[in-house]
């Protein structure tokens, strides 16, 4: 009897352990997939601001061109980013007043200063801009005496960090020097690129590891990384942020920040074998190249190099966008200002490039810039400048870290809670000379860290599905069309796999449409998907009644373009725009991207949105009158 009794609650505990374990696996397949939609709409709006280069080279095509009301437009764009910026004119002009109780630096800058701004920083407290511009200057005098690669050593009594993409997320910067012990001359560390945008700590981010730097400039390294970028951080907020944080002297801060970057060193070679760089590699990635090149030239991604006094030389894509070779524009500045295009590539493909497991090297059609490169191509240019192993960043990955290709490719990511609360750890890598390279993980908690697994997967999953929606709805019109090519009886309903060829086609965002199909779409019992209640619970605002839903797609869809754009205009930072200077933005804009707007619905939407009649237009809120409203704001607790 007594046997038995235990026969039975052995099968029950057997029944009991393997119910949990299908019930963690449904719980890791649905975070994957959550994952899986935060990335690749990721992927796809850098490509969208990858894209954003073709439309410039277009404008710069139109240069010479179009009346004079649109090149001096144009030119706006492009010759107002001339001048260097001056110590004495920046940094002299603003005083720090007795009333401010924030954090003071006392230069030369010593550990002490280090401790002072973190103490503040723990407090939430701004760090004045005459501070903000006077370590910007220092610190942009000491990066112009290093070289494109900072080449460093260590020792079996003198590990070195390496830390991946921050991305603005102070409390994980707060936790890795808590668990790690901060920079010092036996403590050094990489940062190895994005310590910005995203977050709402950027700027605090960037002063901590300038003033490090410059306390330990020679072990301290900052690598560039992609979003190190004043074109890339239009999009992504640290613009934003600065303007939020730094009303009166914002605007200053930002040009002396754009020239900081570029002397960012491009990389960091430990003990002449391991390659610190934050994208990644391609087939023809030459160092000797890397290593000579005047990286200050590159200004941005998006802005593709120019020589002068050249005719344009225009090459039609498939497309049918016009995208113009660089080097072959007509323009008013010195050809030592630009890099060749060879070098332009090379930096772009060491900012932009992501490791894959399918042999050889191809264009990164999920960002739009750089490229994807094989095992064999590590190995290739591993050998090739006797090299062991290259670490990089750029990538989101769910344990902080990745060993690839063979274990030549490392990938640490060092922001916790990227995507969402419980999305990913944050990692960091310790090296020492001849051992094998040692991860340490954390995860920043916080109340929600705390809830349980399917607690924590259910809110991630509402955000992901929440933000994909929103794309749906971009593309509404075109989703609608190519469900009704597919629906031939006109009954509203389609099969499974062509609901998802549909969605894929559209959307491009490689997604796994059917495993998401039941969050998305109604389905029947046969399997057959309701497609029109896709849209069944989100709808983007107008500002006009009568708005052709094309047009208002359009403008949610260019939305961060258009304000790009209207941020690089708007060289005053007054927030208005005239209306001819719309139309004519608007003009070159709905020409390149074919868009088939016409310009009596512009003109129309542009005097509604003009409310005063004063000519102007308030462009910010131009833009937020087109915004997605949610039928659901909270998810449901049975989200499942």
């Amino acid at each position: 009897m007594v046997l038995e009794d235990c026969r039975d609650l052995v099968r029950a505990a057997l029944v009991i352990q393997n119910w949990y374990r299908r019930y963690r696996a449904r719980l890791r397949a649905r975070q994957h997939y959550a994952l899986a939609i935060f990335q690749s709409i990721e992927y796809s709006d850098e490509q969208g601001q990858m894209q954003l280069s073709n439309f410039f080279s277009f404008m710069l095509e139109n240069y010479t061109k179009t009346n004079n009301e649109d090149s001096a437009l144009v030119s706006r764009l492009f010759d107002n980013r001339r001048r260097e910026s001056k110590r004495e004119e920046y940094v002299g002009l603003i005083d720090v007043p007795d009333s401010y109780d924030g954090p003071r630096l006392q230069f030369p800058l010593t550990f002490t200063d280090i401790d002072v701004l973190l103490r503040a920083f723990k407090q939430q407290q701004i760090l004045h801009a005459h501070y903000v511009l006077e370590v910007l200057f220092e610190a942009m005098r000491v990066l112009k005496q290093m070289p494109n690669f900072s080449h460093i050593k260590t020792f079996p009594a003198k590990e070195i960090t390496i830390c991946g993409d921050l991305h603005g997320k102070l409390d994980d910067l707060m936790l890795i020097f808590y668990k790690n012990g901060l920079p010092s001359g036996t403590n050094p560390y990489v940062f190895n690129g994005d310590f910005v945008d995203r977050g709402n700590n950027s700027m605090e981010i960037l002063m901590i590891l300038l003033v490090c730097f410059l306390v330990y400039p020679t072990d301290l390294h900052l690598n560039r990384g992609n979003h190190e970028d004043f074109m890339m951080n239009l999009r992504y907020g640290f613009t934003k942020e600065i303007l939020q944080k730094y009303k009166l002297h914002g605007k200053k801060i930002l040009q002396v920040l754009e020239e900081v970057y570029t002397w960012l060193p491009i990389g960091t070679i430990i003990d002449n074998e391991i390659l610190v760089i934050h994208g990644g590699i391609s087939e023809s990635t030459d160092l000797n190249t890397l290593h000579q090149l005047q990286r200050n030239k590159m200004k941005s991604v998006l802005m593709p190099p120019m020589l002068v006094n050249q005719e344009p030389e225009v090459k039609r894509k498939k497309s049918g966008s016009a995208n113009i070779e660089p080097g072959k524009v007509k323009l008013d500045k010195s050809p030592s200002e630009h890099l060749t295009k060879h070098e332009w590539e090379q930096i772009v493909d060491i900012l932009w490039s992501d490791p894959r497991g399918k042999k050889g090297c191809y264009p990164n059609t999920s960002r739009g810039g750089g490229c994807y490169f094989g095992p064999d191509v590590t190995s290739k240019v591993l050998n090739k400048n006797q090299l062991k192993m290259l670490i990089r960043s750029h990538e989101c990955k769910p344990d902080g870290y990745e060993i690839s290709h063979d274990g030549k490719v490392i990938t640490v990511f060092s922001a916790s809670n990227y995507y969402e609360e419980g999305s990913n750890r944050g990692a960091y890598i310790r090296l020492s000379y001849g051992t094998s390279p040692q991860f340490f993980q954390y995860q920043v908690t916080s109340t929600s860290c705390l809830n349980p697994l399917h607690q924590r997967v259910s809110a991630m999953e509402f955000s992901a599905f929440r933000i994909l929606k929103e794309r749906m709805i971009a593309r509404k019109t075109d989703l609608i069309n190519a469900f009704h090519l597919r629906d031939h009886s006109r009954s509203g309903k389609i099969s499974l796999a062509q609901w998802a060829f549909s969605m894929e086609s559209i959307l491009g965002l490689n997604l796994p449409w059917r495993s998401l199909s039941s969050h998305l779409a109604t389905i029947d019992s046969s399997g057959s998907v309701d497609y029109m209640s896709s849209f069944d619970d989100i709808h983007i605002e107008k500002p006009m009644k009568d708005m052709k839903s094309n047009l208002i797609e359009t403008m949610y869809r260019y939305r961060s373009d258009l304000k790009i754009i209207f941020n690089i205009i708007d060289s005053d930072q007054s927030g208005l725009i005239s209306m001819d200077e719309f139309r004519t933005m608007w003009k070159l804009f709905n020409a390149h991207y074919q868009v088939h707007i016409d310009d009596s619905q512009i003109d129309e939407l542009a005097s509604t949105v003009d409310f005063n009649k004063d000519g102007n237009i308030d462009f910010n809120e131009f833009l937020r009158a087109f915004y997605v409203v949610h039928k659901y704001e909270k998810p449901e607790s049975n989200f499942a």
